[in-house]
């Protein structure tokens, strides 16, 4: 199984520790002013940081990239014994947690306390599953690139960048008293040989070795752009022979054993469901997804004769209308103005017309990805600024030009035409993922909410959500577009599981997405990779998460009547930070609709 990827790491757990909880509430310089927390959030962080303390040194790169002081120069620890010391030290600080919290009465708090109890629980059983069931093995370019990548950015405060070259050099094993990553992997590998083990897959082993070089360059790449070459010089040469030997010990002892079934064993998949927040039968949610892949598509199909005889399209079916659309594609260096320049002011001038959630007074930020980035994460995505000590650095909206796993399968056609970048930038940017994040810095909610919280269910369920808040006012073309990528993540209900329970094949998958969805083949073999090798159950999170957000919307709208006032609804999901849809659910339940209610 592939791990340890910054991408990875995010999506599991993460907190702050105290000395600094004082500046996650700092406001942006171009933001408007946050508002300032309750008392509550303050005495919930405390609880938050005695997590965070025993964690942090399992997963410092990613820790760093939120912005929490001392873990830049640091680096995964997989030394020997690595899941039962992560294990032992979590089970300590949930100890140390609840015999702190024994006297707590605020009902905020315990509400915090339980999610990070939950929290905790959750990642020991996580890691004795994984321990018990799989056989360790790491993309050691993509950990490396990513690790690096997370300090030499522009979201990065310059003093901090130095520190790349040290991490740099414990991930090679020059620094005193390390030892290189490549050595600990293969070593953790080669201790786990008994039979019975679930293998990594044939496909993520021969794409981390087909990768080696676009890592490499990426990673040089990054260091000459902030002026640190001079400085990591030797241990970028050492970098470079320590990849190149490692995707040859990869090819010759790891990929002959490789598996090429994709079939999960049950409690794996279930594990991996349950990771990202789906908490329902995986055969269920194939049943509601085949339900809404075929109205999108009935809809698809009403709405694509409006867009051909608005365009002057010749072919009247949605799969023809959307090849139509696709084929003035922008070039390489338009890409960029047109989704900066066109598409995300003009979202934000409908959000602010229509009153659908309330806006920060600052351009939202978003760039082409680099060819390693594109490596490491070939679907358009959301780069989160550091949460901790924010001066104002803004997250990113990093959207890829290619997929440098498509092999043969060839170049995306999917996000540069202009009718893909409506639904793409409010899923992205606004009202999506850039506003999500940005309240978690700017809306004064407790760390436990923000961090601990996080699940795929509770971030992808709101960006879909704001996908489909602004379809109405959306160009036709964009419309169709829009319904194009719900369909996508009603199939991705569907395949994903499909595939993971040994109901469909890859190529079955692969030729439903491309004739039937309408993507690229570069497209659907990310997607293919994406419930098969990278993510195995993610992918069903959009969907689930989205449904769940609506069902809560039609039960509130009943419960106020005349009296919902939609901005208020989404400003108040929003302010709840990533609470899991149940959470959620009691809380518009039992505080929005009261607080409307005395409105009256």
């Amino acid at each position: 199984m592939k791990t340890l990827t910054l991408a990875v790491a995010v999506a599991l757990f993460l907190a702050l520790p105290a000395p600094v909880l004082a500046q996650a509430q700092a406001k942006p310089a171009s933001a408007a002013p946050a508002k300032a927390p309750p008392a509550w959030v303050a005495r919930s962080n405390e609880y938050t940081n005695i997590l965070i303390l025993a964690q942090a040194p399992f997963q410092p790169e990613t820790v760093s990239f939120f912005g929490i002081p001392g873990y830049d120069d640091k680096v995964a620890d997989i030394g020997p014994g690595y899941p039962q010391r992560f294990r032992e030290a979590t089970a300590k600080a949930k100890a140390d947690l609840l015999a702190k919290a024994a006297t707590e009465t605020d009902p905020n708090v315990k509400q915090d306390i339980a999610i990070l109890v939950q929290a905790a629980d959750d990642q020991i059983q996580a890691s004795e599953i994984n321990q018990r069931m799989t056989r360790p093995w790491f993309d050691a370019g993509q950990t490396i690139f990513s690790g690096i990548q997370s300090l030499l950015s522009e979201q990065t405060p310059a003093d901090r960048r130095a520190s790349a070259v040290l991490r740099l050099q414990r991930y090679v094993g020059v620094a005193p008293g390390t030892t290189p990553l490549v050595t600990l992997a293969r070593q953790r590998y080669d201790e786990r040989s008994e039979k019975g083990l679930v293998q990594p897959t044939q496909i993520e082993v021969q794409q981390s070795i087909d990768n080696v070089q676009t890592y490499r360059a990426g990673i040089r790449d990054l260091f000459v752009k902030y002026k640190l070459d001079a400085q990591a010089a030797s241990a970028l040469a050492a970098l470079d022979k320590q990849l190149d030997e490692y995707a040859a010990w990869s090819k010759a002892a790891v990929l002959p054993t490789a598996r090429t079934d994709y079939k999960l064993p049950d409690a794996l998949y279930a594990l991996a469901l349950k990771n990202y927040g789906i908490d329902i039968d995986p055969r269920v949610l194939i049943e509601r997804a085949q339900l809404e892949y075929m109205e999108t598509r009935n809809a698809m199909q009403q709405l694509a004769p409006l867009v051909a005889k608005e365009k002057g399209i010749a072919a009247t079916d949605y799969i023809g209308v959307i090849r139509a659309l696709k084929r003035t594609q922008l070039k390489d260096n338009e890409v960029e103005p047109y989704y900066r320049n066109t598409v995300m002011p003009g979202l934000d001038r409908l959000i602010a017309q229509h009153d659908v959630v309330t806006l920060p007074n600052r351009p939202m930020q978003m760039r082409l990805g680099s060819q390693a980035e594109n490596a490491a994460q070939p679907a358009p995505h959301f780069l989160p600024a550091p949460l901790v000590g924010n001066t104002g650095q803004q997250g990113t909206f990093v959207l890829p030009l290619g997929n440098p796993n498509a092999g043969a399968d060839g170049p995306y056609d999917d996000f540069n035409f202009h009718a893909g970048a409506w639904t793409l930038s409010a899923h992205e940017g606004r009202p999506g993922h850039e506003l999500q994040f940005t309240a978690m810095i700017e809306r004064g909610v407790s760390l436990a909410r923000t961090l601990y919280a996080f699940n795929s269910v509770n971030v992808e369920g709101w960006a879909l959500y704001a996908e489909a808040e602004m379809v109405p006012y959306e160009p036709l073309e964009g419309q169709l577009i829009a319904l194009q990528f719900r369909l996508l993540r009603a199939a991705r209900a569907m395949l994903d599981p499909m595939i993971n329970l040994g109901l469909t094949d890859r190529d079955t998958a692969f030729k439903v997405l491309t004739e039937q969805v309408g993507f690229s083949k570069a497209m659907a073999r990310q997607e293919i990779d994406r419930y098969s090798v990278n993510s195995p159950g993610q992918a069903g999170s959009y969907f689930y998460g989205y449904s769940r957000i609506m069902q809560m919307r039609a039960e509130t709208e009943v419960a106020l009547g005349d009296d919902f006032n939609r901005k208020a609804f989404n400003d108040f999901l929003l302010d709840q930070g990533l609470l899991p849809p149940a959470l959620l659910n009691k809380a518009v339940r039992e505080t929005f609709v009261k607080q409307q209610r005395a409105k009256r």
